[in-house]
């Protein structure tokens, strides 16, 4: 009885270590993309009020295990019975990735003018929490494209793999997603209030000690506002960049054609041109239905 129990713990111990090497490859895997995720979402969850940036980042967080929760089984049970839906899936998420991140280059430029950070300006209570609800619900959509490609890609490294195996990996790597990305995320939308915090802790210090925490604290608060303008410029570029990448690598003609240039280049092109076409055919059925 004793040595049956200790067979199953040895089996499961052997499971959990093959699990944890068969993770670590799919997280190397997928860490270009999760460079990615991070800037985009980093990028969506700034421009609210400092007293709003946490609850809105909570639900920003909410909806992506919820993301999670769908997008895990249907992506196995894809994987195992209608793996030829999985390309066309991919690619519309492309399309809005690309669509996403033109529309926002072409929103700076047309309403640049007439733009006032409407989310931290809005005085009226029920004003700002439906512009809050409109942004959480963009960046919820957003993180659901980004992560069915974590999620494809993490899937892809233990096809050979069985059934256990793939849920087991897949699942920590969705977790991991979520919260090593909101994680960081955090973190730098409170850079303000780490700094003020180590500048009053200086206050209660001396010498070089002091100094350097008083240093690091002002680096911290007046850093954050440049750190949101370049979230704004790394999150646009991002997901031009995952979405020409959707392309790239699912489709074997650009695949080929790209291996001539460099990937960062061909999929910026690629979601870029993507990105224009769609906004170019938006605005025009725009104009139609005025």
């Amino acid at each position: 009885m004793t040595g049956g129990l200790f067979a199953i713990l040895d089996d499961i111990a052997m499971l959990l270590d093959d699990a944890a090497m068969m993770s670590k490859v799919a997280a190397k895997k997928t860490a270009g993309i999760l460079g990615d995720d991070l800037a985009v979402n980093a990028e969506r969850a700034t421009g609210f009020r400092a007293s709003r940036e946490l609850p809105v980042l909570w639900a920003i967080t909410k909806g992506s295990f919820i993301n999670k929760v769908i997008i895990v089984p249907l992506a196995l049970l894809l994987s195992a019975y209608a793996s030829w839906l999985i390309v066309p899936i991919l690619l519309l998420g492309g399309c809005y990735l690309s669509y996403e991140g033109v529309e926002k280059i072409f929103h700076y430029f047309t309403h640049k003018k007439h733009d006032t950070p409407a989310v931290k300006k809005t005085a009226d209570k029920a004003a700002l929490l439906e512009k809050e609800k409109t942004k959480i619900k963009s960046a919820v959509r957003t993180d659901f494209i980004l992560s069915i490609e974590i999620i494809m890609i993490a899937l892809g490294t233990v096809m050979d793999q069985t059934l256990l195996m793939r849920i087991i990996v897949v699942t920590l790597i969705a977790i991991l997603a979520t919260v090593g990305v909101y994680g960081v995320v955090a973190l730098i939308v409170r850079m303000d209030d780490m700094g003020f915090y180590l500048i009053e802790k200086a206050q209660h210090l001396k010498g070089i000690i002091a100094r350097l925490l008083k240093s690091t604290g002002s680096f911290l608060v007046a850093s954050l506002p440049w750190v949101i303008r370049a979230l704004a410029v790394i999150g646009t570029i991002a997901m031009l960049l995952v979405g020409g990448g959707m392309f790239t690598h699912n489709l074997h003609a650009l695949h080929h054609a790209a291996e001539v240039l460099p990937a960062f280049f061909i999929n910026l092109l690629i979601g870029g041109v993507v990105g224009t076409i769609l906004v170019a055919a938006h605005q025009l059925v725009a104009k139609f239905r005025v």
